[in-house]
């Protein structure tokens, strides 16, 4: 191949063009990132960066890479890269830079322009119907760039030119006093011309075609999954950042310092975590409430698990698939979707007056139980479908009876899935509010932050059911509960506390950790399971 020459079709270097399309990517990227962190405060856009405006910096950037889009399609439209594109960029493609195009466009002409009533929605017309125009009928490498190569464009040169500056506001014009606001517009509208235009330069990328439609694919659900656990992260570092000084009020560290386990005190004094909310206390705390919400957490999953699990096996091995499994169906997933207020109002109205007619903290653990039960069956059943037929008839041929087969093949072979369902469902209850304010909480926090003792509370009678347990009759708080009276009323607040929002946030983080500790347990729980399942 000594001698080959390039062809007319390559009059550049392919490999640079991919290059500097994989620099936009990655441009976009870090937009988009730096977009979502503005919208959570994290980023100031009134601040300069190097003397320059952060507005103005984004503008420069979106121009550029704007600029750069409309470069590639250009280039492969004029074959100076080699490139595989499309007749047409694609109707979900069209319609997608269509609907951008108008709504711009529409803005423009309302907002910009000054047209009132229905005048804008010629300009928006003309807008939505040459972007139509621009991205169905020429090649994909036209269609894929120039509309949003220029939407990122206009967007930089908006910023650049001072028409949405940091002092910008937009008055909605509603009987409401409503507006939406610079810190709002300008990570917004990056945000999406980040997107757009990475898609675009991933497509370049991949040389359009059947390849470049997978990398612009690729691109667009990286991004959004990112910003999903971007979001994620940045909630709980933020809940962190706010909730560690009133974690730490009045926290020591030494010997002796701590309470006494035994005949050993602990080395480290948080008193936010090992204190009550009562009038007396040094250093109020959230003890009783973490004690309240682990216990209302593992009564409702004592109830529901094996009520669920022993369903789920019943309708999927033994029931025929017929009416009855059916009507289970449907009603498993519409009480999985009820709202949790009519489950407390079921609790309140059903259970309540059943045990003593007074608030109780088993009233709260069944109520949650009601609640987690659907997500456990509809899960353990798709579990239990997902063991492949070829292992029960392995144990069948072997003489094994139907339940020892469902106890030692389907039960282990499914117990990851099942495990994955009582973590979702966990998830949800370990946060409600609503259920225990109904049917398990007091007016006011618990006097002298006394803990509910469950264990300790069994006493054996000579009547039936010839165990009692008073602790589980009695009212009790927990963390929601705890964090929804401290922003309603204040309640459990006094002069003992470093201020009221860093209790506030202090009560909210230790909701988070609870939270993240029974995730936790779950994913080790199906770590396990899946190990053990392996290996056998």
């Amino acid at each position: 191949m000594a001698g080959a020459t390039r062809t007319n079709l390559v009059k550049g270097d392919t490999s640079e063009a991919n290059a500097v399309a994989a620099v936009a990517v990655a441009v976009a990227a870090l937009l988009f990132a730096l977009s979502l962190a503005a919208l959570f405060e994290l980023v100031t856009i009134s601040d300069p960066v190097g003397g320059v405006p952060v507005v103005t910096l984004l503008g420069l950037i979106l121009a550029a890479l704007g600029g750069a889009v409309i470069t590639f399609g250009v280039g492969s439209f004029l074959s100076y890269v080699e490139t595989q594109p499309s007749p047409s960029a694609g109707l979900v493609a069209t319609t997608a830079l269509s609907g951008v195009w108008f709504t711009v466009g529409g803005l423009v002409a309302s907002q910009t322009l000054g047209l009132g009533g229905l005048t804008w929605l010629p300009v928006a017309l003309l807008a939505g119907g040459g972007a139509f125009a621009l991205t169905a009928l020429p090649r994909e490498d036209i269609g894929s760039t120039l509309p949003a190569g220029a939407l990122t464009l206009l967007t930089g040169l908006v910023f650049i030119t001072g028409t949405i500056g940091p002092a910008w506001v937009w008055e909605l014009g509603f009987q409401q006093q409503a507006s939406f606001t610079a810190e709002f517009v300008i990570p917004t509208a990056t945000l999406f011309a980040a997107l757009l235009s990475g898609w675009a330069a991933a497509k370049a990328y991949g040389g359009f075609g059947a390849r470049g439609r997978h990398m612009g694919a690729y691109v667009l659900i990286y991004l959004n999954a990112s910003s999903i656990v971007g979001v994620l992260f940045v909630l709980v570092a933020f809940t962190a950042m706010k909730g560690i000084p009133g974690l730490l009020n009045g926290a020591r560290v030494g010997l002796g310092v701590g309470p006494a386990v035994g005949p050993v005190a602990l080395p480290v004094s948080v008193p936010f975590v090992m204190n009550g909310a009562g009038l007396f206390a040094e250093v109020k705390g959230v003890l009783p409430a973490i004690v309240g919400t682990i216990w209302l957490v593992v009564g409702a999953v004592l109830f529901a698990v094996p009520l669920g699990v022993g369903a789920a096996i019943f309708l999927t091995e033994y029931a025929e698939r017929g009416r009855l499994t059916q009507v289970v169906e449907v009603a498993t997933n519409g009480l999985w979707s009820t709202p949790s207020i009519v489950f407390g109002l079921f609790g309140f109205a059903f259970l309540v007056p059943r045990f003593g007619g007074n608030k109780s903290l088993i009233s709260g653990m069944l109520t949650l139980g009601f609640m987690l039960l659907p997500l456990v069956l509809i899960t353990s059943r798709e579990a239990i479908i997902a063991v492949p037929d070829e292992y029960r008839d392995a144990s069948a041929a072997l003489g094994v009876s139907r339940w020892q087969t469902i106890r030692s093949v389907v039960i282990p072979a499914a117990l990851p899935g099942v495990v994955t369902g009582i973590i979702l469902g966990v998830g949800r209850i370990a946060g409600e509010t609503a259920p225990i304010l109904l049917t398990m909480t007091g007016g006011t926090f618990i006097s002298g932050g006394q803990t509910v003792d469950v264990i300790g509370g069994f006493r054996f009678t000579t009547s039936p059911p010839f165990v009692a347990n008073p602790e589980l009759l009695e009212a009790t708080t927990a963390l929601p509960f705890q964090l929804f009276a401290l922003i309603k009323a204040g309640v459990g607040l006094g002069d003992n506390v470093a201020s009221p929002e860093q209790f506030q946030w202090a009560t909210a983080l230790m909701l988070l950790v609870v939270v993240l500790s029974f995730y936790a347990i779950g994913i080790g729980a199906r770590y396990y399971f899946r190990r053990r399942l392996n290996h056998e």
